[in-house]
Order: C-alpha cells, then sequence, then structure tokens
C-alpha cells in the first residue's frame, strides 16, 4: 500500500519537476505582453492587441489590432510569432531565458527578435547574425 501511495504521489508531482519553462513568454495581457506580432511587419512599431481579436498559438495568446492582423497571423503563425518563444534572443544566445518588452524589437531576415530592454538590445545589435546562431543552437534546451 506504502508503494502505491508513493507511486501516486510521484506521478501528481512529476510534470512539475519536468515540465520546464512554457514553450512561449507570456504574460496576464498574453504573449509580448498583448502587443500584435503582425503589427511589428505592418506598421513597423509595436502596436497593442485587442481582446476581441486573439487566438491561442503554442500555449499562449495572441492579440492584434484589428481582424485583418489575426487572420494574416492564423494563415501563417510562424511568420508572425517572434522567434525563440517571445524570449529575449540575447538571452536565448547566451543559454538563457529572460522576460521581453515589445519595444525592444529588431526583424531579421523577416523574423521578429524580442529583447529583455532596449539596453540589451544595444548588446544583441553589435552581433546579431552571431547570436541568431547561438540562440538556434540553444533553442529550445533553454527551457529546460
Amino acid at each position: 500500500m506504502k508503494r502505491i501511495l508513493l507511486g501516486v504521489i510521484a506521478l501528481i508531482f512529476m510534470p512539475l519537476a519536468v515540465a520546464g519553462k512554457p514553450a512561449t513568454f507570456s504574460t496576464g495581457d498574453g504573449a509580448i505582453r498583448g502587443y500584435d506580432p503582425v503589427a511589428y511587419f505592418t506598421v513597423g512599431e509595436p502596436t497593442p492587441g485587442q481582446d476581441k481579436y486573439s487566438t491561442r498559438w503554442q500555449g499562449a495568446i495572441y492579440k492584434f489590432s484589428s481582424a485583418d492582423n489575426l487572420a494574416l497571423f492564423k494563415s501563417d503563425p510562424a511568420q508572425y510569432a517572434p522567434q525563440y518563444g517571445g524570449y529575449c534572443a540575447y538571452a536565448v544566445s547566451k543559454g538563457a531565458t529572460a522576460n521581453t518588452e515589445p519595444e525592444a524589437w529588431t526583424i531579421v531576415n523577416g523574423k521578429l527578435y524580442l529583447n529583455f530592454s532596449l539596453s540589451v538590445q544595444k548588446r544583441w545589435r553589435k552581433d546579431i547574425p552571431g547570436h541568431i546562431k547561438s540562440a538556434d543552437n540553444n533553442w529550445p534546451g533553454v527551457l529546460n
């Protein structure tokens, strides 16, 4: 009986021990802190999304500023979603994860990269190709 009880307890708590970080950085406002990922490409600046234009993708809620942007995202989410699940691209290049701010963004070769802050973004910009190469090698292992 004791073995069965210990087994049940282990099964209950095992997901907590092996789950790691979520695949997408998200806050109570959603992915990208509620900002529209498509607007970075179409408007060229961070644009708050609206609850009425939202969808779930890879475990997070993404919000959009218009029905058109929502439709674009739904047609090809990987095209518009930030790289590395919206975690700081610089941090991922260093083998870690960090939160991001919508204002610290860069589009490189048609992909959206976010950073922890504008000051971290300055470090990121010193060697974007090198940081992308390192981050690609580290992703998604940094989630464990």
